[in-house]
């Protein structure tokens, strides 16, 4: 049997004069080496695109990061700072694709701007500005260190007992995680399971239980030197394990 296909949805990029369709190396072979599926890089397309046609190839989803942030049209506030990145094609890919994968029971697996993207795609909000927040720590990367201590271990979240994530982890009851963000979760979306919270209560990891297929979503960034981290081997393996079952249901 063939590798399972994962989509990749990518970020739209100005490269020099010419515009891009672009995903990491880094996502891409987290579905490689964690997974083991074979990825798909699918084009920021917006309302071109053809969800069912792209739905009927794929045994899951993994949601990437991004430098840019979820349009907060999508969750009625307006734009707190217009200097910050906003990558409008690539949302108006997600959050459809998002809803119909679910749906359908295609597994998803999300990171960063794709944990929000999930969120907001279901009925949440976001903080736009964590730092600003009372009671909220500042969960953005020093951009003087080098990329390495980044994306080093920031702080421990709290995974929830009992939950998908904890038996995931083989029962793990904390974990450290990097932390390179400036928005989160604020209102959680209607029947959302919270997974793994961070110490000062910002929701670092969940589950969506109604959905009939696997689904993750964490803040962090699990795909970083994933070789080299058993937590995010499981998280991968589990969602791996999930695009096989998925395939051969289809078949």
């Amino acid at each position: 049997m063939r590798r399972p296909i994962v989509l990749v949805p990518a970020c739209t990029r100005q490269i020099g004069p010419h515009p891009y369709h672009a995903a990491q190396l880094k996502y891409v072979d987290a579905v490689v080496l964690g997974a083991d599926c074979a990825p798909m890089v699918l084009p920021a397309l917006g309302a071109a695109l053809d969800l069912e046609a792209s739905l009927s190839v794929c045994d899951g989803i993994m949601l990437t990061g991004s430098a840019s942030n979820v349009h907060p049209s999508y969750y009625d506030q307006d734009v707190r700072d217009p200097s910050l990145p906003q990558d409008r094609a690539r949302d108006a890919t997600t959050l459809p694709l998002i809803r119909a994968a679910l749906e359908r029971g295609i597994p998803i697996i999300a990171v960063c701007r794709g944990f929000q993207e999930m969120n907001v795609a279901l009925g949440g909000s976001l903080y736009q500005a964590l730092q600003e927040v009372e009671g909220k720590m500042d969960h953005r990367e020093d951009p003087g260190a080098s990329i390495e201590d980044q994306y080093g271990p920031a702080h421990d979240v709290s995974v929830t007992p009992g939950g998908a994530f904890q038996r995931m982890l083989g029962g793990l009851e904390r974990i450290a995680v990097n932390s390179l963000h400036g928005q989160g979760i604020d209102r959680l979306a209607p029947g959302i399971a919270i997974e793994a919270l961070s110490q000062d209560g910002l929701v670092e990891a969940f589950s969506v239980p109604s959905a009939p297929g696997f689904t993750l979503a964490v803040q962090w960034h699990p795909e970083w030197q994933i070789l080299d981290n058993p937590a995010s081997m499981a998280m991968f393996g589990a969602f791996g394990q999930a695009c096989r079952a998925f395939q051969a249901g289809r078949a």
